[in-house]
């Protein structure tokens, strides 16, 4: 019923910069906090940025200053810009929405499929 649909990962050189998009789409009452998550070989999910429906944001210390994350709420979407990519942000990305749907009387924590971000030295 509510769907997370990611794009913009890639390959990328050390220095350069990438843009994520997240689409959530479905019987889509409210949307709460949303925000990326990331994954690389070998370790623990771990939280990137978030950013809650009134604009605030959170960082992870490792991309503060770095990468930006900002939504638009009238599309439901939330991005990820990268900038000043390094190969220690190589991992899957994954995108996270907090939800309410027409059918649900409180909030679920809902992610994307991931997309690959891969960082060449």
């Amino acid at each position: 019923q509510v769907q997370l649909v990611e794009s913009g990962g890639g390959l990328v050189q050390a220095g350069g910069s990438l843009r994520l998009s997240c689409a959530a789409s479905g019987r889509i009452f409210s949307i709460n906090t949303m925000g990326w998550y990331r994954q690389a070989p070998g370790k623990q999910r771990e939280l990137v940025a978030t950013v809650t429906i009134s604009g605030s944001t959170n960082y992870a210390d490792s991309v503060s200053g770095r990468f930006t994350v900002y939504r638009d709420n009238a599309n439901n979407t939330v991005y990820l810009q990268m900038n000043s990519l390094t190969p220690e942000d190589t991992a899957v990305y994954y995108c996270y929405a907090q939800i309410m749907t027409y059918y649900s009387g409180n909030y679920r924590n809902y992610w994307g499929q991931g997309t690959q971000v891969t960082v060449s030295s």
